[in-house]
């Protein structure tokens, strides 16, 4: 299921109904539209209706009726296919990315991808930080950056 990516993570039953509050991690909100279907360990979830609660959703599953059926739910993991977008920059696209200078230079591979308020940033297999938002271009397993002077030499 290598082609599946988290999507977010049912926290726990809301109500009587069978409702569950789902915590994404994606900025995606067409993961918790009605219709969009969710694999959940080893069958999938269809959402009925969801809405948004302080900083996570509430959301209905088709099938999933009464506080207990939505309660057996807890901590499971979302996942859903990667969506096809050539303007966004995906994590798992990232991650094993060679990243170059405009002029060519080498600075290593991605080891992954760390949040930060201001821009999240590239880990690079030698650790250093780079802010996304020197990423200039990228396209299937290279990334290139237009850093400032001086980025590498901290």
């Amino acid at each position: 299921m290598t082609d599946h990516l988290e999507v977010g993570r049912i926290t726990k039953a809301h109500g009587l109904g069978g409702e569950v509050v789902v915590a994404l991690t994606t900025n995606r909100l067409e993961r918790v539209e009605p219709g969009a279907v969710l694999v959940a360990g080893d069958h999938t979830l269809e959402v009925e209706s969801s809405r948004p609660h302080q900083d996570k959703h509430i959301v209905a599953f088709a099938g999933i009726e009464g506080r207990e059926a939505a309660d057996a739910l807890r901590g499971t993991v979302l996942l859903a296919e990667a969506l096809d977008d050539p303007d966004e920059l995906w994590v798992h696209e990232l991650v094993g990315a060679e990243v170059v200078e405009l002029d060519g230079t080498a600075r290593g591979r991605v080891d992954s991808v760390q949040a930060n308020p201001a821009h999240d940033l590239l880990v690079l297999d030698s650790g250093a930080l780079v802010p996304l938002t020197f990423v200039v271009d990228h396209d299937a397993g290279t990334v290139t950056i237009d850093p400032p002077a001086g980025l590498f030499d901290l």
